[in-house]
């Protein structure tokens, strides 16, 4: 449709017949996230009633909504290989509007500066020495301990913008860069707390990523495990895939809405957490 098209079409979404309004909705609703900025435009006329206004406000709601949820279910179909598009995309959640590229661009630019420490010929245990001293020591991440619930550690951006999050987003982070680096290193799908995992032939190893970088054995995971009073699970010692990590940050960016009574994105996100789960 043309511009003056779409335009003409959005000024119907004031029309007292429910019939025409009823079908101007759903021609709107068929067009995608591409008719938004026309709604956003109409939205910021100052002559609009606050019921127009409302029903804008929803309107572009829902479109972006529709969009997110697309836009995880084709990463999953298309075998959800890229970690950091299926983390982008829980991000357009809260910021329709955040590039991918640039996000890779901001992963990119911490991984330049692991990479200028790290040396060939390493042993395994002082690549992570190295990776800590940079991400934890000179680029001065760490644990979003005082808002540990908050929505925002569930957002890449806001992460690697305020340099806090949850243990499952600083192990993004640190995951993007070791597979940059061609690092044998996977997250681990720990009760309560994720983690990762260096393991290559015989050696593994486990890494806190919520703890600066702690490394620890299996020995410690039985004893964390026994605290927790559950049965050993080989899914508590060995790598998870994208797929699984996608899965727990959308449960995560649950109970942050229920923490604050956010009923509705409760239900929006638990409807593309059941899709994942499929």
């Amino acid at each position: 449709m043309k511009q003056s098209e779409i335009k003409a079409l959005i000024s119907l979404l004031d029309d007292e017949d429910y019939e025409v309004l009823n079908h101007v909705e759903s021609k709107i609703r068929s067009m995608g996230d591409t008719v938004i900025p026309y709604l956003e435009d109409r939205w910021e006329e100052s002559s609009l009633s606050p019921l127009m206004q409302k029903k804008l406000e929803d309107l572009i709601h829902d479109l972006q909504y529709n969009a997110f949820f697309d836009r995880l279910i084709n990463w999953k179909k298309n075998g959800s290989e890229d970690l950091l598009e299926g983390i982008w995309t829980i991000a357009t959640y809260q910021y329709p509007e955040l590039s991918l590229e640039k996000l890779r661009q901001d992963v990119e630019q911490i991984y330049y500066e692991v990479w200028l420490e790290i040396r060939d010929g390493m042993h395994p245990m002082d690549q992570i020495k190295t990776m800590n001293s940079v991400i934890f020591g000179k680029l001065k991440f760490g644990a979003n301990t005082k808002h540990f619930h908050s929505a925002s550690n569930s957002m890449l951006n806001v992460v690697i913008e305020s340099k806090k999050g949850n243990p499952i987003s600083l192990c993004v982070i640190y995951l993007l860069v070791a597979q940059k680096l061609n690092l044998p290193i996977w997250g681990v799908n720990l009760p309560n707390l994720f983690i990762l995992t260096y393991k290559s032939g015989n050696m593994q190893f486990y890494i806190n990523v919520f703890n600066r970088g702690l490394v620890f054995s299996r020995v410690d995971i039985d004893s964390y495990i026994a605290q927790l009073n559950l049965t050993q699970n080989e899914i508590f010692y060995q790598p998870c895939n994208n797929l699984d990590i996608i899965r727990r940050v959308l449960r995560n960016l649950t109970l942050a809405f229920e923490k604050v009574g956010d009923d509705d994105k409760v239900k929006e996100i638990d409807r593309a957490l059941q899709e994942m789960m499929r």
